[in-house]
């Protein structure tokens, strides 16, 4: 049975560091036996379906691949179709009555409890705000991404300590449920 995945790349192609063009991305992908390969964007978003393997494995074979032909490390998530979707149809937040520059979602390597947010002051960044689910924490930031003072709490490395953790817009969720969903 073949599956359709999105493959989440943190921090490349981003402030000159990590180059990785998506053309090598599809061909990595393509050489490592998946098929139908598509990219998103030029910030690390692939899609592919592949008839072996698990989410898990199937990101550690790309990051491996990716460090052996490219030189680098990468952190990869790897997600299907199911949850993807599953993930966007959960938003706690009015994704449809927001600008998509204003909605993210961080997607984990593994489920997150709640205990590790417990020493973020929730009342101290509002209007700003977020929910968590299993592996995906839903992040409403009013003036954007990167003026966002509870992204930044977020990203601490005491709360994400022994994951992979990497965030897309809204725009983006959406696209990749409709990629994987083709």
């Amino acid at each position: 049975m073949t599956t359709t995945y999105a493959a989440l790349l943190r921090g490349i192609n981003v402030g000159g560091t990590k180059k990785l063009p998506m053309a090598g991305l599809r061909a990595l992908l393509t050489d490592l036996g998946h098929d139908a390969v598509r990219t998103h964007l030029q910030s690390g978003q692939a899609v592919f379906a592949s008839g072996h393997g698990d989410e898990k494995s199937l990101a550690a074979e790309l990051a491996e691949a990716i460090e052996e032909r490219f030189g680098f490390a990468v952190d990869v998530i790897v997600r299907d179709h199911a949850y993807l979707k599953a993930v966007a149809e959960a938003c706690p937040f009015p994704a449809a009555d927001l600008e998509a520059k204003q909605l993210h979602v961080t997607y984990f390597s593994a489920p997150v409890a709640a205990e590790r947010f417990e020493t973020v002051d929730r009342p101290a960044f509002l209007p700003e705000e977020f929910r968590l689910g299993d592996r995906a924490l839903y992040l409403y930031a009013p003036n954007g991404l990167g003026r966002s003072k509870l992204a930044e709490a977020l990203a601490r490395p005491r709360v994400n300590k022994g994951l992979i953790a990497t965030t897309r817009n809204w725009n983006t969720v959406v696209k990749l449920v409709e990629l994987t969903g083709a």
